[in-house]
C-alpha cells in the first residue's frame, strides 16, 4: 500500500482534496495503526485524491496544552500550521477526536484555519453520497454492537449522530449503554491522563466505563477514538472478555463491511 504524502503531490503541482491527519496514535500505536490502515483503504477504494504529512507531521499539541505547557503547545501547533498553510491545505480529516478538537477549535487562533471534520462524519457523508456502500449480512448481521461517546467528539463538538448513523447501515443491533450521548462516561484518557500515572481512587474510569458496554451484552463494542479504543480494550481483557467481545473502530467496521467502491 503506497500512502502519498503532501511533499509528493505538491512536487506535481497539484492539492489533495483531503489531507488525512494521522495522528500520533494512529501513526505509532501498534492497535491504532490498523485503524489507520482502514480508514486509508476506505480511502482508496472510494478514488478519493487524499495525502498525509508523513515525516512532516508533529503531534498538535493536545496532550502537552491539557497537562499545562501552553508554550509547547504553541510552538508545535505554530510548525504544523506553518507545513500545512505552505501545502495549501484547506480540508483535514481525522480519526482521533483530540487532534479534530484542537485543528478544529484551537489552531484558528493562531493562523491555522482549515475546514476539520472527524472521520466519522467523513464516513456518514461517502455512505450518503453512495461512495460506500454497506454490503448485506457480513460479519455483523445479527450481532449487538455498543457505541461508545467519546468526549472530545461528544460532549466537545455535538457530534452523536454520524458515527450512530454509520452503524445503523450494518445488518446489526445497535445497543445503548445507560451512560450514552451528552451522558456518556469517559473512558479515562482524556485531558493528557493517557500519559501520566492514574490517581487513586475506588475503581479505575475504563473498568467502570467497560463493565457498563458489557452490560449491554455486545459482540462488538465501537469507538470513534484510539484513545478510547485503547481503554476499552484494557477493560475487557480485565474481565477476561476478549474472547467473546470485539473492540473495533467504526473505520474498521466499515473497511469490512464495503462492498461496491465508487469514484
Amino acid at each position: 500500500m503506497h500512502v502519498p504524502t503532501a511533499a509528493e503531490i505538491f512536487a506535481n503541482g497539484e492539492i489533495p482534496e483531503i489531507l488525512f491527519w494521522v495522528g500520533c496514535a494512529g501513526s505509532f500505536d501498534q492497535r491504532a495503526q490498523k485503524i489507520t490502515k482502514a480508514f486509508t483503504q476506505i480511502l482508496d477504494a472510494t478514488q478519493i485524491k487524499y495525502a498525509i504529512l508523513g515525516k512532516e507531521e508533529m503531534c498538535t499539541g493536545d496532550p502537552v496544552r491539557r497537562a499545562g505547557n501552553e508554550f509547547m503547545f504553541q510552538m508545535m501547533a505554530y510548525q504544523n500550521i506553518q507545513i500545512l498553510n505552505n501545502y495549501g491545505i484547506k480540508k483535514i480529516v481525522t480519526a482521533c477526536p483530540h487532534c479534530f478538537n484542537t485543528l478544529k477549535n484551537e489552531y484558528p487562533e493562531l493562523g491555522g484555519n482549515y475546514e476539520v471534520i472527524h472521520h466519522t462524519t467523513f464516513l456518514q457523508q461517502l455512505i450518503n453520497e453512495g461512495k460506500i456502500k454497506i454490503k448485506e449480512g457480513g460479519d455483523f448481521k445479527g450481532k449487538k454492537i455498543t457505541y461508545h461517546d467519546s468526549c472530545y467528539l461528544g460532549r466537545a463538538n455535538d457530534i452523536y449522530e454520524a458515527p450512530r448513523q454509520v452503524l445503523e447501515m450494518l445488518d446489526a443491533e445497535l445497543v445503548e449503554m445507560k451512560r450514552c450521548r451528552s451522558k456518556g462516561l469517559c473512558c479515562g484518557a482524556g485531558g493528557a491522563q493517557m500519559f501520566k500515572e492514574e490517581e487513586k481512587g475506588e475503581k479505575r474510569i475504563n473498568i467502570e466505563r467497560t463493565e457498563e458496554a458489557l452490560e449491554t451484552n455486545p459482540s462488538y463494542i465501537a469507538a470513534a477514538c484510539p484513545f478510547c479504543n485503547t481503554m476499552i480494550t484494557d477493560g475487557v481483557k480485565n474481565a477476561e472478555k476478549e474472547g467473546d467481545v470485539k473492540v473495533l473502530d467504526i473505520a474498521e467496521i466499515v473497511a469490512a463491511s464495503m462492498e461496491v467502491k465508487a469514484g
